[in-house]
């Protein structure tokens, strides 16, 4: 499987006192088929206008609030500054929380996977990371601000790579109250012997290893093949798409590895105390990453005011 090789995302796992730089690459294409508008008469690309639903006229920018509806018809007016005020603090960390049993986690909550890859010289600690998380048995709950979103992940180690996996929060998911679901159990949901024998040969008959290859989205090619007629046939047309800015790479986070034997000390003692020879060098990086954080939140929030 083929992963592009753009860096979404630029920061650091943090656990104890121990930081490891790392990137963030998407671990996901989006299937389906994505139709895009377009003018039939001079195939330029059609946008969405922003309309008064009532009156059917399109409005200025400058005349949109945005309202939260608390119930039904009514609305509270909130304001661009005090959406700001209150977005999530840019960190550029994957800060975990905590170490859990991989299997703790139901599916349901799993969202949205990330790769993640060491950069700046952080392959030694992540390959620690990663391998102590294989031979424990344990995965890492973080918290990460992605956009001006905070989002609840999980760090999974998954052959070579460590992968961040995006959460619902639990208010997110719904309860299984109201389903008309069998009591658990063969006896609490009245399975004989015979069918539970018959319904085991069926599954034995029709396992076998994972392999995604064998599993396509049909109508996505099915779309393709005419797409590729057309194109074989030289009935296309040209469009030209406005160019998008490139992304901010995000700051520059210090390896600190050699914090991990503090963490340890942190853990028992409350406190952790650099050596007399470190005290200098780790000071400044703390101000250096403090420095770099504060430059990426300022750039996040201003280019949330952007789109807002």
């Amino acid at each position: 499987m083929a992963t592009g090789s753009r860096t979404l995302w630029k920061g650091a796992i943090t656990f104890g006192l121990v930081h490891i730089p790392v990137g963030l690459h998407t671990a996901s294409i989006e299937q389906g088929v994505d139709f895009d508008w377009l003018d039939k008469r001079t195939m330029d690309p059609v946008g969405y206008k922003r309309i008064n639903k009532k009156t059917g006229k399109e409005i200025d920018k400058e005349n949109i609030v945005k309202g939260f509806e608390y119930e039904d018809g009514k609305y509270v007016v909130i304001s661009p500054d005090e959406i700001e005020a209150v977005y999530p603090r840019t960190t550029q960390t994957i800060e975990i929380q905590r170490f859990i049993d991989a299997n703790e986690i139901p599916f349901v909550y799993l969202e949205r996977p990330y790769y993640v890859a060491p950069i700046n010289k952080g392959q030694k600690v992540y390959a620690l990371l990663r391998e102590v998380l294989i031979k424990s048995g344990k995965v890492g709950l973080a918290k990460v601000v992605i956009a001006t979103k905070q989002h609840l992940a999980v760090l999974v180690p998954s052959g070579k790579a460590l992968v961040l996996n995006l959460l619902r929060w639990g208010d997110e998911v719904k309860t299984l109250e109201g389903l008309d679901l069998p009591a658990a159990g063969v006896k609490g949901a009245s399975v004989s012997a015979a069918e539970m024998k018959m319904a085991q040969q069926l599954v034995d008959d029709m396992s076998g290893k994972w392999d995604p290859e064998d599993f396509k989205d049909e109508f996505k090619h099915a779309v393709m093949k005419i797409v590729q007629k057309k194109v074989k046939a030289g009935d296309t047309e040209t469009v030209i798409q406005p160019e998008e800015e490139a992304p901010d790479e995000g700051s520059n986070v210090i390896d600190l590895s050699e914090l991990l034997q503090r963490s340890l000390k942190a853990g028992s003692s409350g406190k952790a105390k650099a050596p007399a020879t470190k005290k200098r060098s780790a000071k400044t990086a703390a101000k250096s990453a403090a420095k770099a954080r504060k430059t990426a939140a300022k750039k996040t929030h201003a280019a949330a005011k952007k789109v807002a």
